[in-house]
């Protein structure tokens, strides 16, 4: 009896791992699902009856843009966007205005609204789509990596897994190196490539803190490749 008692805690311990692993997994990434869900029908309302002006398609589809809205609204944030939770939310806000909008225009017959409601949805919708884009996908390959170790691995004090994330940033650094801005981007080139030298030094550096396995030499080794990825993160995003 005694050897049941100790070994339920035990299994529902192994039970919860894999389950926490996916949060964990999913709040590292840039992305939400229900926005991407919702490019569905706004394919429909800007490819296809937006220019052909089918009114009636557009009067239809409007229990799917609610649907797809409402997703979208009551969808959370990854962790690893928390920095963008502002644009995030007036963007929410800006879309929950233009879907009352098209049902107004709906619920009016109202063509002429329907279609300015319509060509406002799909701009709030890329809109959201923006605040969760990054402005160069190896900098946020790179903060998946980063994320992981500043939010949960470092305040645990995880050794294996702060040596394990330490190896990640180093190859994704690499990477990263490489990486060529894109041409809407080129005019921060010179203060990008700055940065992102500052950012190469901190993580060569984390190594051998690691190495070290002194607590302190590693927090300060973590904070300044997170301080340095932050500057670079916030050239590009102004």
């Amino acid at each position: 009896m005694r050897c049941h008692k100790v070994f339920l805690p035990v299994l529902l311990v192994l039970i919860s791992l894999p389950a926490l692993a996916f949060q964990h997994g999913s709040e590292a990434k840039a992305e939400v699902p229900a926005l991407s869900d919702f490019h569905d029908v706004i394919y429909v309302i800007w490819h296809e009856a937006w220019p052909a002006k089918d009114h009636a398609k557009l009067r239809s589809l409007l229990p799917d843009v609610e649907k797809g809205a409402a997703a979208v609204v009551s969808a959370p944030l990854p962790g690893i966007l928390h920095h963008k939770k502002s644009a995030w939310d007036e963007g929410l806000q800006a879309l929950k205005s233009t879907v009352e909008e098209y049902r107004t225009a709906v619920k009016a017959e109202n063509n002429e609204a329907l279609m300015a409601a319509a060509e406002k949805l799909h701009s709030n919708y890329e809109r959201l789509v923006r605040v969760i884009r990054p402005p160069l996908r190896e900098l946020e390959d790179f903060h998946s990596s980063l994320y992981m170790l500043y939010h949960h691995h470092l305040p645990a004090y995880d050794l294996a897994k702060i040596k394990s994330s330490s190896a990640e940033l180093k190859q994704k650094m690499t990477v990263l190196q490489a990486a060529k801005l894109p041409d809407r981007l080129s005019a921060k080139k010179q203060d990008f490539d700055k940065a992102r030298q500052e950012l190469a030094t901190a993580v060569a550096a984390l190594e051998p803190a690691v190495q070290s396995g002194d607590k302190a030499k590693v927090t300060q080794a973590v904070e300044d490749v997170h301080t340095r990825y932050e500057a670079a993160q916030d050239l590009l995003a102004r």
